[in-house]
Parts: C-alpha cells; sequence; structure tokens
C-alpha cells in the first residue's frame, strides 16, 4: 500500500482526496494546504491530518509521517516548498497543476534526476487517451485539417492549458483552438479532424473533479512500477500499459 501526502485542499484537492482516500491500494497520511491551519484539523474520517505548510518545518514533519509520494493541487509555487524533500528522499511526485511557468517546470524536470516524477496539466485518464488517439489519427492522416474546442465554466479566463497541450502534441498553432465560456461546465475538450469526405470527432467531458483523482491514483500505480528516476509524461505511463495489454491480450 503506497502512502500518500496531499498538497492541496481547494475543490480540486478536496475531490482528489476523496478518490485516493477510497482507494484499497493507496493509503492518504495527510493533507496539506499553504494557509496556517495548525496540526490539530482533521477530516471527517477522524484520521486524516490537514497541516498548514507555513505552519510545520517540512523536513520534520516527513520524519515523522513519512510517505511514498506526494500528490500536488495546489498552486505552481508550491513545488518550491516540498521540491528539495522529494529530491532528497525520492519521494514519487503526481502534480497535476496546469500553470507552471518555464522555471518552475525546469526545476519539476530536474527531481526526476533522484525521483520518479509526472506532471500533467490535464490528469484525467480520458483526455490523456484522447491525446493518444488524436496523436495516431494525425500520423495516419498529416493533411486532414485540425480543430480543437475547449468548453470550461463561465468564469474561467484562461485559455485551456490541456487545449493546449493538445495542440502542441498534434503540432498546430494556438490559434486552431476555440473556447467557450458557459454556465457551469467542468471541462469539455474536443478535436476535430476534418476529411474531404468525412469528419471525425474524438471528446472528452469531465463530469466531476473526481476525475483528477482517478487519474492521480493511476499516474501513483503506474510510477511505482518504474525502476528509474525519471520525469514521465501521463501519455508514457498509459502506453506502458496499453503495450502490456496488447501482449498479453
Amino acid at each position: 500500500m503506497l502512502k500518500i501526502g496531499l498538497i492541496g485542499y481547494g475543490k480540486a484537492g478536496q475531490a482528489v482526496a476523496n478518490v485516493l482516500g477510497a482507494d484499497p491500494s493507496l493509503k492518504l497520511e495527510w493533507i496539506a494546504k499553504r494557509t496556517n491551519l495548525g496540526t490539530d484539523r482533521v477530516l471527517s474520517d477522524g484520521a486524516t491530518p490537514v497541516i498548514g505548510l507555513d505552519a510545520i518545518d517540512l523536513p520534520e514533519w516527513l520524519d515523522a509521517h513519512p510517505v511514498d509520494a506526494l500528490v500536488d493541487f495546489s498552486s505552481p509555487e508550491a513545488v518550491h516548498l516540498y521540491g528539495e524533500e522529494v529530491r532528497r528522499r525520492k519521494l514519487m511526485l503526481v502534480t497535476g497543476i496546469s500553470a507552471y511557468s518555464d522555471v518552475e517546470l525546469a526545476y519539476i524536470r530536474s527531481l526526476g534526476e533522484t525521483a520518479r516524477v509526472i506532471c500533467s496539466p490535464n490528469m484525467t485518464l480520458g483526455i490523456n487517451f484522447v491525446i493518444l488517439a488524436a496523436k495516431l489519427l494525425r500520423e495516419i492522416a498529416p493533411h486532414a485539417d485540425i480543430a480543437i474546442l475547449e468548453e470550461h465554466f463561465r468564469n474561467k479566463p484562461e485559455v485551456s492549458g490541456t487545449a493546449r497541450k493538445i495542440a502542441e502534441a498534434l503540432d498546430v498553432e494556438d490559434e486552431s483552438i476555440t473556447s467557450l465560456r458557459l454556465g457551469g461546465i467542468v471541462g469539455h475538450h474536443e478535436v476535430v479532424f476534418g476529411f474531404p469526405y468525412q469528419t471525425v470527432r474524438i471528446s472528452h467531458d469531465s463530469i466531476r473533479r473526481e476525475a483528477f483523482g482517478t487519474g492521480a491514483a493511476f499516474a501513483l500505480r503506474e510510477l511505482a512500477t518504474q525502476t528509474e528516476p525519471g520525469y514521465y509524461t501521463f501519455e508514457e505511463l498509459l502506453m506502458q500499459r496499453m503495450r502490456s495489454q496488447w501482449l498479453h491480450a
């Protein structure tokens, strides 16, 4: 059973905690928020402490409450609070934050020199499968027209990081992305391939934020099977699982 420390307890973090806490292969040892909560708050299960990162000495806390992996759904800056402990203790790291700067991404990649690390702007299994399928179709039909549609809740200001990742994976410009902001949509991504006599649409909908937790649990289990440190992508881990399934089919 893998012991997990969760960083971040906003809307996404709470949904991820629900999934990790219910997974029999994982044990959610503690949750850390940036705010100063002290160390005496617990979840409704009466067992999982919720701590404030600013209120503790993290090395001492990890000595007393060791974990095998950290899962981060907080903010881009948080990696600098725990990154060196990931490096020193060779902890697995799963981070699902989409707004990292180039400098922060370079730092996270450097943690892969000693630890097993995965960073994905969208931690859902479905969207990463969509990217794999779209890349395959792009290889088969390189001259097809491609458009990317992303829909999110009304107040989301920026273009979806996931849509940008899809555009990058398919080697198309960000201008191919159309964004819609409507009501309370959690997340919809669609890749449209236009052919002379047919249209292919590959789409994914996030219905609840717990989908991020399902993806994080998958990433943790797959990282645990890797024998070498490294900076892994969700796509790589998913492809390894698919190859394994094909070989044993």
